[in-house]
This record gives C-alpha cells, structure tokens and sequence, in this order.
C-alpha cells in the first residue's frame, strides 16, 4: 500500500512511496503527529542519485518487519535535500557537530519540537563492521525515549543552542595573492586538482584561477587549471562517449568515478572550460566544453524546457552498469578496432566483473577512428538500461546552467545554446515565480511547495542578467530587479545574509552558510548576481549590499580558499574593474555586427563582466545616453559609468579589452 509521498513533486520522495513504512513528508502536521502520540521522529534525508541511499532502502525501508517498528515507535519523516535545502542544511550541521562527518543517507532522530538529539547517516540492516544495526539503533532509541527522556530533551535543546547561535561576519580582507599561494599548497603536481582522493571537480576555484590569470598574468595559477581541467576531461570521471562529467572521482588520478551526473556540476565545468577556452585556445577545452553543453540539452533537458536535476549513479542495481565495458564485451562489438580502443582507452579491468570506464589520456592519432569506434560504443550503450532520471527542475541549477550555456553559446557561437537557457530561464519565470516569490522547484510543469532559498534568486537573478547581454532582451533585467530587491528584503538582517527568507517557515534554526561546497553558497551567488546588477544600474545600493554579501565569505577565504571559490571570483572581479559594456544594437535583434560586438564582449573581458547589449532605450540604466555610431552598432566599454569612446569594430572592441594582445 502507498505512502503519502505517492503525491510528491519530488522523484527521490516517489521513489519511497511503495514503501511499507509509513512515510511522511517535512510537514507541521507530522510534527503534530509525534507531539500526540509522544513518539520521536524519525528524518531520513537523501537525493534520488544517492548509492547508498537506495542501499539503505532495499536493506531497511523496504523490509516489513523494520517498517513495522517505525510506525509503532516513531513517525517517519523522508525529504529530498535537493528540494529542502534549509532542512539538510540544518540537520547536516547536527549530524557533524555530533558524529564528525556527514553524508547521506542522513538519519536523524528529533524531538516533536524538531530538536535532534542521536544523528547518523547510513546505517546497515545487520551488524557489521563495527557497525550497530539500523534495528539495534532504532532499539535504542526507543529505549532511552521511554526511560531517559529528559536527557534525549537536554540534549536535543543544546544543540539547537549551539548551532543556532548567530556567526558574525569576518573582518579579514580579501589577499587573491596570498589565496593562490594556499592553493598552491595543496595542489597535486603530478595528478592534478586540490587534496587527496575522493578528488571533486574543484570548479569555483579553477573559475577563480582564471580570472586571476587574466588580472595578473600569474602563469602558475593558469598551469594549475590547465592540469585540473585535462586529467578530469581524460579521465574516467568524464564520460568520453556523451560528454558530461560524475559527481567526482574516488581514487586521487581521476579514474574510478562516483557515477551520478549532476546538473550543477556540469553547468559549473562547462563555464569553466568555456572560460578557459577564451584564454587558451586550447582544442580541448572547446572540445568538452561543447560535449558538456549537447550533453546538459540531449539528457538533462526536460520537456518543457528546463533542466532535469541528476542522472543515477545506479543502473539494475549495480552502480555504474551503463558505462562499463569488458574487453571480451568490446571485442565482441568493434572487431578488429577492439585492441586499439582498449589500449587507447586503458581498459585494464578496474571495476567488478572485469570492467572499465573508458579513459582517453592522450588525444588518438587516427581522429577518424576514434570518431567511428566511439560512434558504435555509444549505440551500443543505448541499447542498455538507461540510469533513473530526477527530472525536478531546481531553480538554482538551472540559474546555473543558464548563465553557462549563455556564455558557451556566444563564446563559442553556437546560438542553441542561448535558445535553451532562455527556454529553461522562461520555464523558471512563468512556473517557480509567483509575482516576486521564487519556488524552488517544479516537475512536468508543476510548481513545488518549497520555498527558494537565497541560492535560487541569486543563480537565477544571474543567469537573467547573462541573457541580457546575450540577448537585448530588457524583460530578463525587470526579472533580476524583482529577485534581487527581494533578496534585499527576506534575506538580509542586520547586515548578514540568511539562506532561508524572513517570511518562509520556520525552522529550529535559520540556517546560513557562506561556504563553497558542491555548489556556490547561496550569499557568494549574492555577491555575484547583486555587483553585476549595481554595475547595470550605478545603484550605490546594490554595491554595498555585494561587499556586504562577499564579507560573509571573508574568513573561509582567508584561511581555507578551497571552500570559498565563487567569493573569490566575485572579489577578483572586482579587483579587476570592474568593467562594464554596453552594446547598442540597430534594432531589437542582435545580428550582424552587433551580435559579434557581443560576442567578442563575452569572449574578451574579464569572465562575469556584466554587459547589456540591445536597441537604444532599453531601460537599462547602463544603456542610457549611449547610441549607434554613424547608424551601425556600437560598444561601450565603462567603469562605473564612465565610457570610453565606442567602438564599431570588433577588432577595436578586443583591442580595448585585450591591449596586451
């Protein structure tokens, strides 16, 4: 018999709704449930890509006698992190504080007042390992429940205490020298990228690296990206058939994959290597980035234009399933060009039953057959069962992969590109908005009930913000204004950013977090969207609320870089400028000359340069008193409101934003 969450908008929640334990989703009324019966709750918390996630739920949830025991001691409470960031956020920092680590599945017992007092995250059916069982944990819970209360109260209040209480904001400045010095450190010179195995793709901080290559010349900061971005794009991590990067590799040389792909990680690397392309030139970097991009359209796309959330790591059960071969299996399948493509592509057997993700360290010296052998790989692969789906728009990723896409696309003049992130930016707009209030998600065009948190109005404001300038569209403008003004107005107090809106529910905690993790912190997403939009609109405003936004990430920078990348680049933007361009457009649409004004605008200045680009009078307050030169297209290069003469000529355009060149 179904659950209640057979009528959620989320796919991981849906994915439990054939449970035989009684789930409920994050709701008052669940707490009301335990306040009556006097039982804890029970909060599991996971993601629909998660491996061990669905290991707990075919080990656990899906077994009678475990499900009877929950319902009879406690009421069971599943949320998607994905969609309830807030409730991750808050108990994830109750679960490290208690345990030293995190992870998901995350299981965490609360009182009715949602006060966590035991936390854990995967726990196995049998005892093993040293490893209590999920039942021995459940027992004695339940135990200290009925005989130990007020201690699991005490606990529970303290917590609460503790991890509520408010972090003032840091003092320190912002050393970009010093920044890539500490990289440095803890850069791997033979391997490439930051730290010891699990390796991540470390996109904030390359983006940062870039960025300070392009103020400072610092060749070493460049040579770090170059090497990060070609052992990851060679790797196993990077699927060399259809493009699109795993969540991360879990040996240190990039080879054995974490296998789910997720949306914001491919938006992440494809501004990055599209980045690093415009200062390279580098045939690979063009190469992924362009693979990145028709992989985000071919898989992730959603039929009504947006951006699905994740594709699984698993496939039949066994992770990786669809992206393995065997030599005999590729022997079998390409014939006499089966050596080639194994050597080529180091299949030596890494994984159960002999398998390998194809790698490719070196670029093959026969293109053709590459081209052709890889060809046949990916039919045959589609023949196989394709990974699940989480085909929830999030509006924050998707904020992401517009902004990306809309840089790729002018970059590297592909307009499709453009075309889609303004499909999935008018999806966001008409479905996820609610006059200014942002939702943060939607399936088949149905609006979630979760409030956006200050990550969603920020990546989305910005990805509005890009399409201006790809575009000369000014609709996208009035969107961001509408988002930030409220960002302004819900998540700011007394100088400090929250992740969570003054009038959304309220938790145990307000829950802030200035950190760059798997993706940008919501107030260094601020700091971004809110300086580019101060630079279209000269507002004083909108300045002092960026470098208020970008002090919170100030201590993380100063002492550990790794985890404050986006601040970093927002703050190496401003260091540099920052810039801003305007180009003025004969008529509503941006063709001929005007439409490469803007492309060598994006291609040439400093990356996250706000630009605008349309027809005179757009009501853009950067466009103002700036017309065609002799009736052609013309480009602004500003700062602070200060132009340059115009320019016409492309060629002059890059001359200007590039004159070492």
């Amino acid at each position: 018999m179904a659950n209640e969450l057979r009528r959620s908008t989320s796919p991981y929640l849906r994915q439990h709704a054939d449970n035989p334990v009684e789930w409920r989703e994050w709701s008052e009324r669940a707490f009301a449930e335990a306040r009556e019966r006097d039982v804890p709750v029970f909060l599991s918390v996971g993601y629909s890509a998660c491996h061990w996630c669905h290991v707990m739920a075919h080990e656990s949830f899906e077994d009678a006698a475990t499900a009877a025991y929950l319902s009879e001691h406690f009421v069971s409470v599943k949320v998607d992190r994905e969609e309830r960031p807030d409730v991750d956020a808050i108990y994830m920092s109750a679960t490290v504080a208690m345990t030293g680590q995190g992870g998901w599945p995350m299981s965490v017992f609360l009182t009715s007042a949602g006060e966590p007092f035991f936390c854990g995250t995967y726990f196995p059916k049998d005892t093993r390992g040293g490893m209590a069982s999920f039942r021995q944990v459940l027992e004695a819970i339940t135990d200290a429940w009925q005989h130990r209360r007020e201690q699991l109260d005490g606990i529970g209040k303290r917590v609460v205490e503790q991890l509520g209480a408010h972090q003032p904001a840091g003092e320190e400045a912002f050393d970009l020298h010093r920044a890539v010095q500490l990289l440095k450190t803890e850069f791997d010179p033979v391997d490439a990228g930051f730290g010891r195995a699990p390796k991540f793709p470390p996109s904030m901080v390359l983006d940062f690296l870039l960025r300070h290559h392009r103020r400072t010349g610092d060749e070493d900061a460049l040579a770090m990206v170059a090497h990060t971005c070609d052992r990851m794009a060679r790797g196993g991590m990077y699927d060399q058939l259809a493009g699109g990067f795993a969540r991360y590799s879990v040996d240190g040389q990039w080879i054995v994959p974490h296998f789910e792909k997720m949306l914001y990680d491919n938006a992440l690397l494809l501004d990055v290597y599209t980045h690093w392309w415009t200062l390279s030139r580098d045939p690979l970097a063009r190469r992924v980035a362009e693979e990145t991009a028709g992989f985000l359209l071919a898989e992730l796309r959603t039929p009504e234009g947006g951006f699905a959330s994740a594709l699984d790591a698993d496939t039949e059960g066994e992770e990786g399933k669809y992206y393995v071969w065997a030599p005999d299996e590729l022997r079998q399948v390409l014939g006499d060009d089966a050596d080639w493509l194994i050597e080529l592509c180091d299949v030596t057997g890494t994984f159960e039953h002999g398998t390998s993700v194809l790698q490719l360290r070196r670029d093959p010296e026969d293109a053709e057959r590459w081209n052709r052998v890889r060809s046949t790989l990916a039919q045959v692969r589609s023949r196989r069962t394709y990974p699940g789906r989480d085909d929830k728009v999030v509006a924050a990723w998707n904020g992401l992969a517009i902004t990306a896409l809309t840089r790729a696309g002018v970059v590297l003049d592909r307009p499709e590109y453009v075309e889609a992130a303004a499909a999935a930016a008018r999806l966001i707009r008409e479905v996820h908005l609610d006059g200014a209030r942002l939702y943060r998600t939607s399936r088949d065009g149905v609006r979630g009930s979760a409030d956006g948190v200050l990550e969603d109005y920020a990546a989305f404001a910005q990805g509005c913000l890009t399409l201006l300038g790809a575009t000369g569209d000014a609709e996208w403008f009035r969107v961001a204004e509408g988002l930030l003004g409220r960002v302004l107005e819900q998540f700011v107090a007394d100088g400090s950013y929250f992740d969570t809106a003054a009038d959304a529910e309220q938790l145990v905690w307000r829950p802030q977090d200035a950190t760059d993790n798997a993706t940008p912190s919501g107030v260094s997403l601020a700091a971004e969207a809110l300086i580019t939009f101060a630079s279209l609109t000269g507002s004083d405003r909108y300045e002092t609320a960026a470098h208020q936004a970008l002090q919170a990430s100030a201590t993380i920078a100063a002492r550990a870089p790794r985890f404050a990348g986006r601040a970093l680049a927002v703050a190496e933007t401003i260091a540099g400028g920052p810039l801003e361009i305007a180009v003025v457009a004969a008529g509503d649409s941006l063709t001929g000359s005007a439409r490469e004004l803007v492309r060598v605008a994006f291609a040439d200045a400093p990356w996250g340069t706000p630009i605008a680009a349309g027809a005179p009078g757009l009501g853009v307050p950067l466009m103002d008193g700036r017309g065609l030169v002799g009736g052609s297209p013309a480009a602004y290069v500003c700062q602070k409101f200060t132009c340059r003469l115009p320019v016409t000529l492309p060629e002059h355009l890059r001359r200007e934003l590039r004159p070492t060149d």
